[in-house]
């Protein structure tokens, strides 16, 4: 299932994503002011070239001060100059503005996403039941003897039927929109036909008679772990849909492994689907505010750095090494139930996946320093089960 430290992973992502688009903002408004300088070619009346080339130095550098400071100097330049700087600032902090909602939105969706793949996972075998149907209407017609034996028998699997008839399953799928394309259903029929019709556990099961409820549950454990999830083609079709699949794949396997363990003979139609985490509510607004907060609180966490990185320039520090640096000064921050030690380890593993080798003792040393000052002054305050409260 999903847990907190890919959450945090997300919300990292999304906050990269988010300054690199904002380096773009800012190129994009000094194009604007390059534009706004460069000569009229279909002008009637010759311009001086020189005059505007000097206007437009003058307001990239005007913008470029304001980009530091975030302070406008009032200083005494021509009009068309100001008004270039003011529009250049207007379309940047638009801009600024429409990719913290994106990003923070498509980090969300990103994570919805991951249940989606959970259901159409599920609903494969809905697919499989209806090819089977089709195969069995297709062969009632026939006039030569079928060679293959009938899937029939597998409709008739107690814990297939528990899956498909769940109100809970119905439900979600339906108020979810999840359905399969025309086009990615061929990649199923073909899954169906050439991998499952040849499975031998599947031939075995289908040549029987009567089955135990143990062996319906094997066989459905069987397709989805050794079938679905391991042919080449499907995780293909997933990846199409979703880039971070590589890493959500583990997620959805869970999520489908302990459905299918739940759906015990003791289970019912109204048993409960799993949600994407022990308590989503909490951890989406975990996840929301961290991003949110960790952004709002650049500026401030910049300079807390930059205070306390010895004999390093801190425009040298890995991009990635920053955000986590930031991430776990706002969780410190924000999150009081949250020990400072459980922070600090989290943002050291994550420093191992996607930063470089010697990042977790630059990460370690910094925050135990930083974690150590900012409690000792008040600034981070933890309460709760275990935990003291210094107010």
């Amino acid at each position: 299932m999903l847990n907190r430290r890919t959450l945090r992973i997300k919300a990292m992502q999304a906050i990269y994503a988010y300054q690199q688009a904002e380096s773009s903002d800012y190129l994009m408004a000094l194009d604007r002011i390059e534009e706004e300088f460069a000569p009229d070619l279909m002008a009637l009346v010759p311009q001086d070239r020189k005059r505007l080339q000097g206007q437009k130095e003058i307001a990239a550098i005007i913008f470029k001060e304001w980009y530091t400071t975030r302070q406008l100097e009032n200083e005494e330049n021509h009009p068309e100059i100001k008004d270039a700087v003011n529009r250049a600032i207007a379309f940047y902090n638009n801009q600024v503005k429409k990719d913290y909602k994106y990003f923070g939105q498509q980090m969300l969706q990103a994570v919805e996403l991951i249940y989606d793949h959970y259901l159409s996972t599920l609903q494969i075998m809905e697919v499989f039941v209806k090819l089977i149907e089709e195969e069995d209407q297709r062969n009632t017609n026939r006039y030569t003897e079928l060679k293959e034996k009938s899937a029939q028998p597998f409709l008739k699997n107690k814990v297939l039927q528990k899956l498909l008839s769940n109100k809970s399953y119905q439900n979600y799928v339906v108020r979810r929109n999840i359905k399969w394309a025309d086009g990615d259903l061929d990649i199923i029929r073909q899954l169906y036909k050439n991998v499952l019709r040849k499975d031998e556990a599947f031939i075995q099961y289908i040549s029987w008679g009567e089955h135990t409820y143990e062996e319906d549950h094997q066989l459905i454990k069987h397709i989805f772990k050794t079938i679905i999830f391991k042919d080449e083609t499907v995780q293909s079709l997933f990846e199409e849909h979703d880039l971070n699949w590589q890493e959500n794949k583990v997620i959805v396997k869970n999520l489908v492994n302990k459905t299918v363990k739940l759906l015990d003979e003791a289970s019912d139609e109204n048993l409960m689907l799993l949600d994407l985490s022990a308590n989503w509510e909490d951890d989406r607004a975990f996840f929301e505010e961290l991003y949110h907060k960790t952004l709002e609180a650049d500026t401030k966490y910049e300079q807390i750095i930059s205070e306390n990185i010895q004999n390093w320039d801190v425009e040298r520090v890995a991009v990635i090494d920053k955000i986590i640096l930031k991430m776990a000064l706002s969780e410190m921050h924000i999150f009081r139930s949250i020990p400072v030690k459980v922070t600090i380890n989290e943002y050291i593993e994550i420093s191992k996946l996607y930063s470089t080798p010697k990042s977790k003792q630059f990460i370690n040393g910094v925050l135990d320093k930083l974690a150590q000052e900012l409690t000792d002054k008040g600034d981070i305050r933890k309460s709760g089960r275990g935990l003291i409260d210094n107010k």
